[in-house]
């Protein structure tokens, strides 16, 4: 913050405002996890606001979200791609013998594994093609 770059001192003050917004919801000191998910709940804002000014033509506001968007994503843990899920989903379905009735039983072991690594979307798109 002392370098002068307004962007990302004012990307910095908005998220620490998310995480003391929710540590005060929470009444209760936020570990890493929690941080992350609010960030990880920050990035996704930005990202809808970024398709919006996109769509609206307003690139001035499209690049400060751009540029927001790889300072939030540069304190997130990396995340797995798409490969990595998939590993991860098809050991869960060999070790459980799962069927496409067990989709839900399926997700909630996968989540709990890449709690905070993978997207929720990406992981449902993921159990879905592979307990056809």
């Amino acid at each position: 913050m002392k370098a002068q770059d307004k962007e990302k001192t004012s990307c910095l003050r908005m998220a620490i405002s998310a995480i003391k917004y929710r540590q005060v919801a929470m009444n209760q000191d936020l570990d890493d996890q929690e941080v992350a998910k609010v960030l990880r709940t920050q990035v996704k804002q930005v990202n809808e606001s970024l398709e919006s000014y996109v769509k609206g033509g307003r690139d001035d506001l499209a690049r400060i979200e751009r540029i927001n968007l790889e300072i939030l994503k540069s304190y997130l843990p990396k995340e797995l791609d798409e490969e990595g899920i998939r590993t991860i989903v098809t050991e869960i379905i060999a070790e459980t013998g799962a069927t496409k009735k067990d989709f839900g039983k399926v997700m909630k072991l996968v989540m709990g594994k890449v709690a905070g690594q993978a997207d929720g979307k990406i992981v449902n798109g993921i159990v879905n093609s592979l307990l056809k």
